[in-house]
């Protein structure tokens, strides 16, 4: 899955201002404050160039190579960065680290929601709504109230849609388990 794999975005590189001609730096990674990983960066005028430490097979490598960019225009102007894959030339915006920089497709990745079964999706839009309204994560925690500023019709809305999917996905996992059978009782 995507989420196991460090994330090299063009665009929070863009925003961060490194992609100009001439820019040389480090990118990090931090987990729990910690400084987990980084990779220098020295960007030319159509690519950008890598060069980072990392385990490949239980041993320590150094990584040193040449990562193409290409730009679009955008409808209202300006431009947009791309990676261009280092393995495969496709045009990606997240380029996923391993013992090489690539996208998903190259090292057969999916995103977290592709393996999603359909209880676990109604669980997780529940927990958007329990997002939205400001509610502690988790459709087992209990229920809250209407948050402020929240028009009353829209915080119904939201907890009838709730508690359609909360229903929805205790009653699946319920017979997953064997508490229910088939019939719902």
């Amino acid at each position: 899955m995507t989420a196991h794999y460090r994330r090299l975005d063009v665009r929070e590189l863009h925003r961060a201002g490194v992609l100009v001609p001439g820019w040389r730096g480090g990118w990090n990674w931090y987990r729990n404050g910690q400084k987990r990983a980084s990779v220098n960066i020295e960007v030319g005028d159509a690519s950008i160039q890598l060069r980072y430490r990392a385990t490949d097979r239980g041993e320590w490598k150094d990584y040193d190579y040449t990562v193409r960019l290409s730009r679009s225009s955008c409808h209202y102007g300006g431009e947009r960065p791309w990676f261009l894959c280092p393995c495969c030339g496709r045009r990606v915006a997240i380029l996923y680290g391993g013992a090489m920089f690539a996208c998903r497709v190259c090292y057969g990745l999916a995103y977290e929601a592709q393996r999603e079964d359909e209880t676990d999706r109604l669980a997780r839009r529940a927990d958007a709504i329990r997002d939205r309204l400001g509610w502690e994560a988790g459709i087992l925690n209990p229920d809250e109230w209407k948050p402020k500023g929240m028009h009353w019709r829209t915080f119904w809305r939201l907890k009838a849609e709730h508690d359609r999917l909360k229903g929805g996905a205790l009653g699946a996992w319920a017979k997953r388990l064997g508490i229910l059978d088939s019939t719902g009782r």
